[in-house]
């Protein structure tokens, strides 16, 4: 058993002790007001309103007493009469995902909770956390909501609506959580915990959009009218019968003598007409396979989904009908529209050497192309010789994860708290990091191939 796994099964079993760091203050707090209010006054006190005052004081302190009395003693209440619900009713939390539109963008993600059964204490609260990943735990959330019986007064359970910040656009498994009975002060924190399983996304967002004129390479119905000639496939698997005129040399001889029918290949035709447009992202990743778990190519991940899914809603808007082609395979709900399946895919995509630029785009048919800093050079290259003015190359150049005022972000360090989370981190070490010099002459270089090349390029 590593440190990692040690320091996991203590943080774990720490959910179950019932002191806060609140316990102190409180136990402090009182001891103190204990001691001043009811220490020894002198005979001859020059203060005549002394007595008043101390008195008042003195009702007030038992004042607070006996009400945080009554919000403890409800915390444990409730907190027993679930404990009972669950044992032999098995009410448990429930939890659902999903994203807010904005402005008609998918791009936050909010917890739903529910849990059955369950008594609110007095002046207390009930919260929630779960665990993912194995080895993650997400803030606590709270459940103030009520959700009553139909047609009653009565009420049947508590919710709560939660927004999940997560560090990053991709799928994340829960392996179970937590219920917390806890009083006014949070003085105790009363544990249950709960069988939470499943699997959620956090989707990309929409950064900076760059919109250029796209036209499709492929025609296979034709709804819209262009101005251009588009190759056009033919019938069913490009056959059709002999008929009087056709070209014998046409005549596909293989089926003939499979059964003796006479078909010709129908050749490919140009009309003024297109309707689907084809979107590539790729993923591919030309670097050390042990740098990309590091926590600037994750930054730099999370930064390359969201533009590559502005691109897709972008080019989404326009009359055609886009078909993203991913380089990597998922098991995507069937039942999920064209742009949720596209948003769930690229969430689910990572970092991968399997297939290089050149494998993945294909020329012939693909209108956009989307890479980043991590492409190798000479692939590109070799894809961009393919490739004419009708292609439209999106480069998402990965530095700008991590551009910052470098003595600005020094001054914030010294006058205010250090930042908590990993890119602010990630951005005050980026400038002495030997990462950075290799990225920055990768990208010098792909914007040389780009500015040589005829397709018609934008940088992200």
């Amino acid at each position: 058993m590593n440190w990692k796994e040690i320091r996991w099964r203590i943080r774990y079993g720490l959910q179950y002790v019932p002191f806060t760091f609140n316990t102190l203050l409180c136990l402090v707090a009182a001891f103190a007001a204990y001691k001043l209010l009811y220490q020894p006054t002198p005979k001859e006190d020059p203060a005549p309103f002394r007595p008043f005052i101390i008195l008042m004081g003195k009702m007030a302190f038992w004042f607070i007493v006996v009400l945080v009395g009554v919000s403890i003693l409800s915390t444990i209440a409730s907190w027993l009469h679930y404990v009972w619900l669950k044992r032999h009713k098995h009410y448990q939390l429930q939890v659902d995902f999903t994203t807010e539109t904005k402005n008609g963008k998918k791009n936050k993600l909010y917890l739903n909770a529910l849990l059955q059964g369950v008594h609110r204490p007095i002046l207390g609260f009930i919260k929630g956390r779960l665990f993912y990943d194995g080895r993650q735990l997400t803030d606590k959330f709270s459940l103030l909501s009520n959700k009553r019986k139909e047609n009653t007064i009565w009420r049947a359970a508590i919710t709560g609506r939660s927004r999940m910040a997560l560090p990053d656009v991709k799928e994340y498994q829960l392996k179970g959580g937590f219920i917390y009975f806890e009083d006014m002060l949070h003085i105790f924190s009363l544990a249950v915990a709960q069988p939470v399983s499943g699997h959620f996304y956090q989707p990309p967002v929409l950064a900076q959009d760059d919109d250029r004129d796209v036209f499709p390479r492929k025609t296979e119905t034709l709804d819209v009218r262009i101005d251009q000639l588009r190759r056009v496939e033919g019938e069913y698997l490009n056959y059709k019968d002999f008929e009087s005129g056709d070209d014998v040399r046409r005549i596909v001889w293989k089926v003939y003598a499979k059964n003796r029918e006479l078909v010709v290949r129908i050749p490919e035709m140009f009309e003024p007409y297109a309707s689907h447009l084809y979107f590539y992202a790729s993923f591919h990743a030309s670097v050390k396979t042990q740098w990309l778990n590091e926590g600037y190519f994750r930054e730099m991940l999370n930064y390359y989904k969201n533009c590559v899914w502005t691109v897709y809603d972008t080019l989404a808007k326009k009359e055609w009908e886009l078909k993203y082609v991913p380089d990597q395979s998922f098991n995507v709900p069937e039942h999920l529209s064209r742009d949720e399946r596209a948003a769930r895919i690229i969430s689910n995509s990572n970092w991968h050497a399997d297939k290089s630029v050149l494998q993945y785009f294909n020329a012939k048919q693909g209108t956009v192309l989307v890479i980043s800093s991590l492409t190798d050079p000479d692939e590109l290259a070799n894809t961009l010789e393919q490739c004419d003015a009708g292609t439209v190359v999106y480069f998402v150049k990965l530095s700008k994860v991590f551009r910052h005022f470098v003595a600005w972000n020094w001054i914030k360090r010294l006058i205010f708290l250090p930042p908590k989370d990993r890119l602010n981190k990630l951005r005050g070490r980026w400038v002495f990091s030997p990462i950075r010099l290799q990225i920055q002459k990768r990208e010098k270089a792909i914007e040389e191939l780009l500015r040589r090349s005829n397709v018609n390029s934008g940088t992200l």
